[in-house]
């Protein structure tokens, strides 16, 4: 199983999203072809009402704490509530590279 499909296994089992990413960002960075090192999330889930944006990070970490050990460089965390997700323009981009 590819880590893109872990990761999103992880994060809808973890927080039942109603909207949920998975990129895998490797490609831009200087890695070999088709790596699975950097990957961006955007997480949309009731999960995080009442909480602040460390703990939603946390949260995530957490549920891949797996992944991050064991291969994944970078992780790009977006995470919303429905509500902020519906008021939302546009996901912030992840920076280019600069390595």
């Amino acid at each position: 199983m590819s880590v893109e499909q872990i990761i999103t296994d992880k994060l809808s089992q973890a927080f039942a999203p109603v909207h949920l990413e998975v990129i895998n960002e490797s490609n831009r960075h200087h890695v070999p072809p088709n790596s699975e090192t950097h990957f961006k999330v955007v997480v949309v889930s009731n999960t995080f009402s009442e909480q602040r944006l460390l703990a939603r990070h946390r949260l995530v970490n957490q549920a891949l704490a797996d992944e991050l050990a064991n291969g994944v460089h970078a992780l790009s965390i977006n995470v919303y509530t429905e509500s902020e997700w519906q008021a939302l323009d546009e996901v912030p981009r992840t920076p280019n590279c600069k390595g």
